[in-house]
């Protein structure tokens, strides 16, 4: 089934999921104490291509599995009435050794079927593929069979789905965080863009799919300086907290967890 919005335009956007949700690592130039993002981002192509007024809740929290995002953030989300959600999970639990995609991807159909059959229409979006990263690309077999159940249930269920791991330009380094695991600011706007491009919102700005421009290879000593550099700054700590049973995300609340209007463009 190919996507075709049903509540368009939308009114009422919610976004659940964990820290790509959240928007880290891009600061809010209007709270510096908080992070934007692609979602914040998204919502306000929405209320610009459509002239409404577009209420927008953020429920996403890092560190979040995706068990976690349905049974903490779904049931809230249901209760605002949306006619538009995105929901991005289920990258944290592929880290871990013995995950199951397919088990995943039940979980998420489920909520995605709630959704709809509320009347909402639904944003997935793919995994991205970690075949450039060290360490990470070990689970690159368990992102593409979650990808392509991801495909399946959007074909199932008419939503729309965000294609991460057939973007080209997402493998610039340039475009991610020093943690490898959250986009630059820069990324975080084209991925706002290709959100709206995968909800067929109008942008007028089609330049996020063209990649930078190339750069120049790392010397042999710096590329080993910036591995080690990158285990012991974030491979490390995330290790410390799997084995403590602890999460980035213990004691947070979303950074916008109630639908409220965005100023009109």
């Amino acid at each position: 089934m190919q996507f075709t919005a049903s509540a368009a335009p939308w009114q009422r956007y919610i976004a659940l999921g964990d820290s790509f949700t959240e928007g880290l690592n891009d600061a809010d130039p209007e709270r510096p104490d908080h992070y934007r993002g692609w979602a914040d981002l998204l919502a306000g192509h929405l209320a610009a291509a459509t002239g409404v007024d577009v209420e927008y809740a953020n429920l996403a929290i890092r560190g979040r599995l995706l068990r976690q995002v349905v049974e903490e953030q779904v049931p809230v989300a249901l209760e605002a009435r949306p006619d538009l959600v995105s929901i991005v999970a289920g990258g944290n639990d592929l880290m871990r050794p013995g995950a199951d995609p397919d088990e995943l991807a039940a979980t998420l159909e489920a909520a995605v079927v709630r959704f709809r059959s509320a009347g909402a229409d639904v944003l997935l979006a793919t995994g991205v593929d970690t075949r450039n990263t060290p360490i990470l690309r070990r689970a690159r077999g368990r992102i593409a069979v979650f990808n392509a159940d991801i495909w399946s249930i959007a074909a199932r269920t008419g939503a729309a789905v965000l294609d991460q791991w057939g973007a080209g330009w997402i493998q610039d380094s340039r475009l991610w965080d020093a943690d490898r695991i959250h986009l630059t600011t820069e990324g975080h706007r084209r991925m706002g863009l290709a959100a709206a491009a995968a909800l067929g919102v109008p942008v007028g700005d089609d330049g996020w799919r063209t990649p930078l421009s190339p750069q120049p290879p790392r010397a042999f000593r710096v590329a080993v300086a910036e591995e080690a550099a990158w285990v012991r700054g974030y491979v490390g700590p995330w290790i410390g907290r799997r084995l403590r049973g602890t999460s980035s995300g213990d004691g947070r609340e979303p950074k916008r967890p109630v639908p409220l209007a965005l100023p009109r463009p």
